[in-house]
């Protein structure tokens, strides 16, 4: 799901907020050896879960926003969208609401409205000759695109966009092409690493500042998601499908005991 969401300009950061399990996962990532088998067992299935939507759920959701992109984008925003009370639960479940908050929430959701139209101008505007591009600008490309793997609603796509690989990219993954990807795999392991503990500082010293930008985030992917609304048999079917998806958000949190 996360591959087929990331070509869509969705971070699957979002989605990962979304289901509650953001801030356990940086937390387990980061210390991963000082309680191992723990933060195995934890991220074991989500490991598995990525590869599993890598080789057959991501054919399954490319088909669904290839031939029904209405009521497979509106599934996944009323989802979205059913969480976010969750999610303002969680942002103030330490020092409750503060006004000045919402400062965060939209610097966040103005960035990422602008993000989307960035994706829509930035092809037309930057473009780099693949043969003229260095091993270490791979490099700096995958670190880059690390921001947008860790920051929930931060787009990858944008990113990668803004410095002219995307494209290349696209290919190198279709081709299995190691002399880019290689590169860029380096870039986004030691980026992840920096920009994991970045957020674990901010988490841990700014909780719910930093949540309320993450919400903020969050709001702005739905944008990306929209694909807009004919009240036709379709259209109809699409604002049903929001509906029940939105519903199944709201249960989220009764189903996950740990929050």
């Amino acid at each position: 799901m996360a591959v087929v969401l990331f070509f869509l300009g969705i971070s699957s950061g979002v989605f990962c907020v979304v289901f509650g399990i953001y801030e356990k996962l940086v937390n387990s990532v980061l210390n991963l050896f000082k309680d191992f088998k723990k933060n195995f067992l934890f991220l074991l299935p989500i490991g598995l879960g990525g590869i599993t939507g890598v080789f057959l759920i991501g054919k399954i959701l490319n088909f669904l926003f290839e031939s029904f992109p209405m009521p497979t984008s509106f599934c996944f925003i009323g989802l979205i969208c059913g969480c976010i009370p969750i999610l303002f639960k969680q942002a103030n479940q330490k020092k409750g609401f503060r006004l000045h908050y919402s400062i965060f929430l939209l610097a966040a959701f103005g960035v990422g409205l602008l993000s989307i139209q960035l994706e829509n101008i930035l092809p037309s505007l930057i473009q780099v000759d693949s043969n003229n591009i260095s091993f270490f600008y791979y490099v700096l490309a995958g670190f880059a695109m690390s921001i947008g793997i860790v920051v929930p609603g931060v787009s990858s796509t944008v990113i990668l966009m803004c410095l002219g690989v995307y494209s290349h990219y696209l290919n190198a993954v279709a081709t299995v092409n190691l002399a880019i990807l290689f590169p860029m795999g380096i870039g986004v392991l030691l980026g992840s690493i920096l920009f994991l503990k970045i957020i674990q500082y901010l988490l841990s010293k700014y909780y719910s500042q930093t949540f309320y930008a993450i919400i903020g985030f969050v709001l702005g992917s739905i944008f990306v998601l929209y694909p807009g609304i004919e009240f036709t048999g379709q259209g109809i079917l699409s604002i049903l499908l929001f509906v029940i998806c939105f519903c199944i958000g709201l249960t989220f949190e009764k189903l996950d005991h740990s929050r």
